[in-house]
């Protein structure tokens, strides 16, 4: 089986979150933009993507493969236009940090360097029945900084 290397998100403070356009993720993006205003700090979003997970590029031809450069720009694309059009200009300093990783490996080690890491309840890959998504409980049980733990809005 062939060696898979994958991306390190790397920061240095600041408020991170996950964010994968599903509901949830976009609440805690808003809650965490929250927090990084009241902090005065940068806000790291992190979108962790796959060749499954990930947007194909609009000028990629059918049956043919995109290189995984062409989905990290689709991704990083993709995600900047998302939290720009959920956040508009809010005056907080924001980086985007699209990278090819599973979701818990990126934002944990994200967390290393972080103040608060902001996750949602439920994300795309969720077990109906599940108290947290697979990602929120691996954050909150293993994250190296506090974990704010996003529900759903009522």
């Amino acid at each position: 089986m062939p060696d898979q290397t994958f991306q390190r998100v790397e920061i240095n403070g600041g408020v991170v979150v996950g964010v994968d356009a599903s509901a949830s993720s976009l609440r805690a993006l808003a809650v965490a933009a929250e927090e990084a205003a009241r902090r005065n700090a940068v806000l790291h979003v992190v979108r962790a993507w796959s060749m499954r997970t990930a947007p194909r590029p609009p000028d990629c031809p059918p049956n043919a493969v995109p290189s995984m450069d062409a989905f990290q720009q689709e991704v990083e694309r993709e995600t900047e236009k998302l939290v720009q059009d959920r956040l508009g200009d809010t005056g907080v300093t924001t980086e985007i940090h699209a990278v090819h990783s599973p979701s818990p490996q990126a934002l944990l080690a994200a967390s290393r360097g972080a103040d608060l890491l902001v996750v949602g309840h439920r994300g795309r890959g969720g077990f109906a029945g599940l108290m947290l998504g697979s990602v929120a409980e691996q954050c909150v049980r293993h994250a190296a900084c506090p974990v704010l733990v996003v529900r759903p809005s009522v």
